[in-house]
């Protein structure tokens, strides 16, 4: 168990960074609605960068898909709560929360499970 808590850890810092950069690629190729700049015009080098990042979002659901599965078998196997599996996938969907979320289980692993958590 102890290879599905590092396993569980990584992905969720690769699900992070992935949805982080994402999200920088959506403000970048649809911002110009928001905003009437001439850096953000349709058509514009900010736009086309952003535009030739899109592959982000493939990468990150598919990753995503395996943090779930990982995510289950590690709530499974420490008899966690349904409401703290939930948790952790909604963190993988919200910006910047799966960081909190993966800190609060790795704390909680390395106090209820401490072998499991190489500590």
């Amino acid at each position: 168990m102890k290879k599905l808590f590092t396993t569980y850890r990584w992905l969720a810092l690769v699900v992070g960074v992935l949805l982080l950069i994402g999200c920088v690629d959506a403000v970048f190729k649809y911002g110009y609605h928001l905003v009437d700049a001439g850096f953000w015009a349709e058509g514009s080098d900010l736009q086309q960068f952003a535009a030739d990042y899109a592959w982000v979002w493939l990468i990150h659901g598919w990753i995503y898909i395996v943090y779930v599965v990982v995510a289950f078998l590690l709530s499974q196997k420490t008899g966690w709560p349904f409401l703290q599996f939930v948790l952790m996938l909604v963190a993988g969907l919200v910006p910047g929360l799966i960081f909190w979320v993966e800190r609060r289980v790795a704390q909680r692993v390395r106090e209820d499970y401490p072998e499991l958590a190489g500590t």
